[in-house]
């Protein structure tokens, strides 16, 4: 009888440590798609969602058709959020320790060629942090300098040509990306693209209250932005395309009719072959699915010189 007791016991605990799992997981989508919707709709407010501009006359835009970009080693060297750190740390926004900590993210995103979840959550933290209670237009203004001194020259000139291909052929192109929807606009804006799907922050006020809307526009959720954003603007996703480097953004690559693997992480590399994707890969000193000792070698001197920098401020 005990016996049975302890069986019914252990399902009892089992039953409320699934239904837990479920609830979580439930929540977790709820932000996900929060985050997507947010995203798109922020794009709007944005006025970034008119067809492009140029020599094509009206008949010849292709309106039902648009190309998606990550930006993150797609559309940029290394990290958007890192760079953007490394301006803000240069104005004295925060601390040289808060940078190393943003310099030792990057290192593990170059040396290993893919997004780390904790990275990622501890660069939204961090961002988040610095920016509370900051105007939104004075960060929007900061943008535009750091992306002039830190960001410009490391855009992937193949990818800038993928995306201007589709502006040549009337297709509007937007990046999806992590990084905070107001950096992520300034840098489709200086590529001449459409817009940008980004992470949103809440700000009350014109000032940013150090919170999220949703959550980070990372997997799923950039999925739910690329969805949400086709019905807003009538696009027929089976004739999008999508581009990106890492595994995690498979949902949006799934999402679209034409799915590219550009400078793929291993994972993503083997997704494409298994699913027949394209890959384009546009790095120097890298191999198919390993990096070359030239790309480890920076990365190495980039870590050393920060940990320099750290032990002479402390003497």
């Amino acid at each position: 009888m005990v016996r049975e007791q302890d069986a019914d016991g252990r399902a009892q605990v089992a039953g409320v440590a699934e239904s837990a799992d479920v609830m979580a997981s439930v929540s977790a989508l709820d932000r996900s798609q929060r985050a997507g919707e947010a995203s798109a709709a922020a794009a709007v407010a944005a006025g970034e969602t008119a067809p492009p501009a140029g020599s094509l006359a009206a008949a010849e835009l292709d309106l039902t058709a648009a190309a998606f970009f990550d930006v993150d080693n797609t559309m940029m060297v290394g990290a958007s959020i890192f760079h953007f750190a490394r301006g803000l740390a240069a104005r004295k926004f925060f601390t040289t320790s808060d940078l190393a900590g943003f310099a030792w993210q990057q290192l593990k995103f170059r040396v290993g060629g893919r997004e780390d979840k904790t990275g990622i959550a501890g660069h939204r933290d961090t961002a988040l942090s610095f920016v509370a209670g900051r105007p939104v237009d004075e960060v929007v203004a900061l943008g535009e300098e750091i992306y002039d001194e830190l960001m410009a020259d490391r855009i992937w000139a193949g990818t800038r040509a993928l995306a201007q291909m589709h502006l040549d052929a009337g297709q509007r192109v937007w990046l999806v990306t992590a990084t905070p929807v107001e950096l992520a606009l300034i840098i489709a804006r200086r590529l001449g693209l459409t817009g940008a799907l980004g992470t949103v922050a809440e700000s009350v006020d014109g000032h940013y209250t150090g919170r999220l809307v949703g959550e980070i526009l990372h997997g799923p959720a950039k999925a739910h932005a690329v969805r949400a954003l086709a019905v807003t603007e009538g696009l027929d996703l089976r004739r999008c395309t999508a581009y990106s480097d890492s595994v995690n953004d498979v949902p949006m690559l799934s999402a679209v009719g034409t799915a590219v693997a550009v400078n793929p992480d291993s994972e993503l590399r083997d997704v494409a072959k298994e699913r027949g994707w394209q890959v384009r890969d546009f790095r120097t000193g890298r191999k198919a699915a390993r990096i070359g000792v030239p790309s480890v070698l920076g990365a190495g001197a980039v870590a050393g010189a920060v940990a320099a920098g750290l032990a002479y401020r402390k003497r």
